[in-house]
């Protein structure tokens, strides 16, 4: 699985629970929030003033 701006947060952390350190360290405290469930990191990130791309990025780094 490659993970995109267009990935659900709720299915990135599903299989890579890992990522979840990547996500709180930018901010982003609501993992267990239901809206993870069905919002994009794109979305996400444009909520929490973050760079999508970057998340990404560092996502797909930390699971190759």
């Amino acid at each position: 699985m490659t993970v995109t701006k267009d990935s659900i947060i709720g299915d990135v952390l599903d299989k890579f629970p890992q990522t979840a350190e990547l996500f709180l360290g930018i901010g982003m405290h609501c993992l267990g929030c239901p809206a993870s469930r069905g919002e994009t990191i794109a979305e996400a990130c444009t909520v929490h003033g973050n760079d999508a791309d970057k998340l990404v990025e560092d996502i797909n780094k930390l699971v190759a």
